[in-house]
């Protein structure tokens, strides 16, 4: 796509949310549907359709590429059930087994060579989406749009406790020199054989720009005391393989949209910059008129409604949303960047609080 396209909407006063869980969950059979490439390619279009947008933004689901090398692996006998919370009770082979799985010993090339092996047509879920890509792509005025869960944030899934060995290779410990470390580096190597594969299905499908979600690359997993002296790790452990994405996409002319709700501090939007995606989109904790200042004007930045609390009228109420768009606006407007209101995240439908999270997600587009 012509970078200008994103700047043309940012211009036009463009706002969209991640809103596809909202319409899905709509229909009686979402968890069917999440199964079926045609069907969840036509609740793509209806939220593009529903929310004036010709960005076909899809279902914000990490878990696929866990579940794609857990499948690879033997661990499960299904893949992921859709709508299945990690907390739900199930029986071997189910969602459960693949969400409390993980990686407890140095990943061997055995590991490796069934990453290698991986067909992601194969995986139900990893299927219906590329396939929904697919659908997407014949409608001829929106732009199919795929998605990823970033390398950092993948290997936060795949290891139990990643935010130690994170912590020791800052400081200078190597993976020769620790377990952990070993363990961590090659998880991050075939984490990305997934990830690669599971983005070029969506690409040869059609897809026009992948958003990549790297949510755990954040202040939590990264001490700012730490960066502050040396962003070496940052850019080992995120930068590093995130590039390897960028230039996967660069090479079949796909654009990216680059998602990091996590707490950020200003170097890591920094680092994002150098990615040059179409759009940045950050959570609710950022002030976007202030990382106006950080980021180029070539790139569109995207967000940061506080959606995740749109469940709840004591948290934040549809007056709240209203006064909070238009400050938004209003903040960025005044630093000339380019912007796109919408979500800080994807809009999940709550049981029992459809309607008040749908009401908001209206109020931020008509306020």
């Amino acid at each position: 796509m012509n970078r200008s396209f994103y700047l043309d909407l940012a211009r036009a006063g463009h706002r969209v949310p991640i809103g596809t869980d909202l319409v899905l969950h709509e229909q009686a059979d979402a968890p069917d549907i999440m199964l079926s490439g045609p069907r969840l390619g036509q609740i793509v279009v209806d939220s593009a359709r529903r929310y004036r947008s010709p960005l076909a933004l899809p279902l914000m689901d990490l878990r696929i590429e866990k579940s794609l090398l857990a499948q690879s692996l033997g661990i499960g006998a299904r893949p992921s059930k859709p709508g299945q919370s990690e907390s739900s009770s199930a029986a071997p082979g189910s969602s459960d087994d693949i969400d409390q799985w993980h990686i407890d010993t140095v990943p061997d090339e055995k590991a490796f060579a069934a990453a290698r092996k991986i067909n992601v047509l194969t995986h139900p879920r990893a299927k219906a989406t590329a396939d929904a890509v697919a659908y997407v792509a014949q409608q001829k005025d929106l732009v199919p749009i795929g998605m990823g869960i970033g390398p950092f944030s993948l290997m936060t899934k795949l290891i139990a406790d990643p935010i130690t060995p994170v912590f020791l290779a800052g400081t200078g410990i190597t993976a020769a020199e620790d377990e952990e470390v070993a363990r961590v580096e090659k998880t991050f190597d075939l984490g990305m054989i997934v990830i690669e594969k599971f983005l070029t299905a969506q690409i040869d499908a059609g897809a026009k720009a992948i958003v990549i979600c790297e949510p755990a690359a954040n202040s939590v997993y990264f001490s700012p005391i730490q960066l502050a002296n040396d962003t070496s790790i940052f850019d080992r452990y995120v930068m590093r393989y995130c590039h390897q994405i960028k230039s996967l996409l660069a090479g079949r002319h796909v654009d990216l949209i680059f998602h990091d709700c996590g707490e950020l501090i200003p170097v890591m939007i920094e680092k994002f910059c150098s990615l040059d995606p179409a759009i940045l989109s950050f959570g609710s904790s950022r002030k976007l008129w202030e990382d106006a200042a950080i980021v180029p004007h070539t790139t569109v930045l995207y967000g940061n409604l506080p959606s995740k609390r749109f469940y709840s009228d004591d948290l934040i109420s549809v007056d709240d949303v209203r006064r909070m768009a238009r400050e938004l606006i209003e903040k960025v407007a005044a630093t000339g960047h380019p912007f796109i209101l919408g979500s800080e995240c994807d809009v999940l439908s709550v049981k029992e609080h459809h309607a008040t999270i749908a009401a908001k997600v209206q109020a931020m587009l008509d306020a």
